[in-house]
């Protein structure tokens, strides 16, 4: 612990004493070591408890004294006070119980700053969760020793506690071999807890290395003939150790790479800001790589110390008005924190450019699985099923969501608006004319439905921007909240269809389909099962025009697309093959032009050939689904062709409406659909 210096301290002279105070009060750079002659391989590491697995509580003293009006220096002192015959010395080796230590330990304490000092107060301190948390950096280095064969042990100047207890806040497991000074009688460096420790491992010094953060201590276990570490930084230590090792003791952070060079950022003024924020004072470099996934908005892995962030920021280089809003994102997922929706917890935003270039906000990492095929390889039927039927329990959460009680009443407007939002997205980024997209321009303001409820929406809700529980269907986290607007809630849920009618050739990395699967064998929801549980869930009918809103999901994804694309031509995309990219716009028109003649088709046989299927209420309402082919139903099928119709109805179609939307003004309203429309 932080108080092993006074073992060190009370064998100096006073001026010696003197300089070393002065020397421990820096900051050291790098991890110095005391090294034996022999050298690897290396068959087990030896860790010491404080200042290496966990925080040293010296700075947690110095601001306790201050806190508490303590004359600075004051536990120091006593601490150093007898030397081995000393309280704390004493109370290390287990010679006395908690009472009797706090008794004398008080008293020698008020001594020296001639006041009252509540010892008791500043031991419930030392012992307490926030100095006693394992740095995360050594909870993977251990993982990964033992992962690799090798055995691991700590070595711990510690004391009991008043249950009788003895304190290490660690978790036992991790080790094959505990030491701990109260339990002996002994305490580093006294050769001979090195010694036990050695022996209980089976192992000779050559082929152990030990970490500690008090050089006594290693130059006791070097004189031994132990490799040794000196631990300025827990995260400079384990770059030392690995190099000791040969191997990485870093696990690997889910769906990330090293950072593009076009997509860097200055880690220098990064590190700064981070410092001040959290308040830590970590010598160590800052590590950062970037998630494979967030197209819009950047996306990096932060860790500094024992903290693990999550940072999003704009791209770099002119942006289209009112996207890449990493200031929503940020508003909505702190709103959401305490709605019972599951969010990461966000830390700050950051409108300063002058940082890393571009605005950005922070929020802690959350581990998990996301997972990126959504035909879910790997799991049984059950886990698949299991997995789409709490994404959509999710859904029903946001959507439920107390716009009044989370502020967000005056979030956005919806309707309308949203169309021509997309559309003008779509002009800002166009390149080329992609006569399916001009037809939906036409077409999808004259067919918005009569919208009967808003709510929050996410905007892009898909399997992939969901954080899993790694061992049960549950959705930790929901991401990328970018999108996220209030509205038709249905726009939600025809997004999470998006994959269903997708081919899993598909190109590019965005989204991924399944739509030549066979979904009963898989065990997923179709598109139509997925939409009734959404409407089971929540309480409402089933929709009639569907179609509606996979040809709006599929306009967006198009336009969102051609964004990326031309993106990519200016190199501010995060991960794209600008060749492909640019032909996915015109893919996800065409399918949305599909959905759109099958509105059509509806419309036309609104009253001869749609199935009446039970809604949620109980009351009859239509719906475009077949239900003799569930296997197949989700690729939007009621009729797919003009084959499908009845001979009236194709007779119809061909003298009528083909002939309009094949026209120059195909992409106007139909008059004869906008008449039957008003005869409904």
């Amino acid at each position: 612990m932080y108080i092993r210096w006074l073992f060190q301290l009370s064998q100096l002279q006073q001026p010696r004493r003197a300089a070393f105070l002065k020397h421990i009060q820096c900051k050291h750079q790098g991890a110095r070591h005391w090294t034996h002659s022999g050298g690897g391989p290396y068959r087990a590491v030896i860790f010491d408890m404080g200042g290496v697995l966990i925080p040293s509580p010296g700075r947690e003293a110095a601001e306790w004294e201050l806190q508490n009006d303590i004359p600075p220096g004051t536990i120091l002192q006593a601490f150093i006070s007898g030397g081995e015959k000393g309280p704390w010395m004493k109370f290390m080796r287990g010679e006395i119980t908690t009472e009797d230590f706090l008794q004398q330990f008080g008293r020698l304490c008020s001594e020296i700053s001639k006041t009252s000092v509540p010892v008791g107060s500043f031991f419930s301190l030392l012992t307490s969760e926030q100095v006693a948390k394992q740095f995360p950096v050594m909870t993977e280095a251990i993982t990964q020793i033992r992962a690799k064969g090798l055995r691991t042990a700590v070595l711990s100047n510690n004391f009991y506690l008043p249950n009788g207890k003895s304190f290490l806040p660690l978790d036992r497991k991790q080790f094959d071999v505990v030491v701990e000074s109260c339990l002996e009688g002994v305490c580093k460096p006294d050769p001979r807890i090195y010694k036990l420790c050695l022996e209980r491992l089976g192992l000779p010094p050559s082929e152990s290395i030990f970490l500690d953060d008090l050089g006594p201590n290693l130059k006791a276990a070097a004189s031994l003939g132990i490799h040794t570490i000196q631990v300025d930084d827990p995260e400079t230590a384990v770059k030392e150790l690995e190099t000791c090792l040969g191997f990485t003791l870093r696990m690997i952070v889910p769906n990330t790479c090293p950072m593009r060079k076009t997509m860097d950022i200055p880690r220098g003024s990064l590190e700064k800001y981070l410092k001040d924020l959290l308040g830590t004072q970590s010598t160590g470099p800052v590590e950062l790589l970037q998630f494979d996934h967030g197209q819009s908005n950047p996306t990096y892995y932060i860790r500094l110390a024992n903290h693990q962030l999550v940072l999003r920021k704009k791209p770099p280089g002119t942006l289209l008005p009112s996207s890449h809003a990493v200031e929503r994102e940020f508003r909505i997922m702190k709103a959401l924190a305490n709605a019972g929706v599951p969010v990461p917890r966000v830390l700050d935003l950051c409108e300063d450019s002058g940082v890393i270039g571009t605005p950005f906000y922070l929020m802690e990492y959350c581990p998990g699985l996301i997972y990126r095929d959504p035909s879910l390889p790997g799991l049984e039927p059950t886990q698949r099923r299991a997995i789409y039927t709490a994404m959509n329990r999710v859904l029903c959460k946001i959507h439920s969501v107390d716009l009044k009680a989370t502020g967000l009443e005056d979030y956005t407007k919806h309707g309308e608006h949203k169309v021509q939002t997309w559309i003008k997205h779509y002009r800002a980024s166009e390149t080329s004319t992609i006569p399916a997209m001009e037809r939906l321009i036409q077409w999808l303001p004259h067919h918005l439905p009569r919208q009967q409820k808003t709510t929050l929406v996410h905007g892009d809700f898909r399997l992939d921007n969901l954080l899993f529980h790694p061992e049960k269907a549950e959705v930790l986290a929901v991401l990328d909240w970018e999108l996220s607007t209030l509205g038709d809630p249905l726009v939600d849920v025809a997004s999470s269809c998006l994959a269903h009618y997708l081919p899993s050739s598909f190109p590019g990395s965005l989204l991924r389909g399944f739509s030549d699967c066979d979904f009963t064998q898989l065990g997923i929801p179709t598109a139509e099962e997925y939409f009734r549980m959404y409407c089971l869930h929540s309480g409402i009918p089933p929709t009639e025009n569907w179609n509606f809103y996979m040809a709006f999901s599929f306009f967006r994804m198009a336009a969102i697309l051609q964004g990326v694309y031309k993106r990519s031509l200016t190199g501010q995309a995060s991960f794209v093959d600008t060749e492909q990219s640019g032909k996915l716009p015109e893919f996800m028109s065409n399918l949305a032009w599909d959905f759109a003649i099958k509105e059509g088709f509806r419309v036309l046989s609104h009253s001869g050939w749609s199935q009446s299927l039970p809604s949620t209420s109980g009351v009859s309402s239509y719906i475009p689904f077949t239900e003799s082919s569930p296997a197949h139903a989700s690729k939007g099928t009621l009729v797919l062709s003009p084959e499908g119709l009845s001979p009236p109805v194709r007779e119809l179609y061909h003298q009528s409406l083909w002939s309009h939307q094949a026209s120059a003004e195909g992409w106007t309203a139909s008059l004869l659909i906008e008449y039957l429309n008003g005869k409904q």
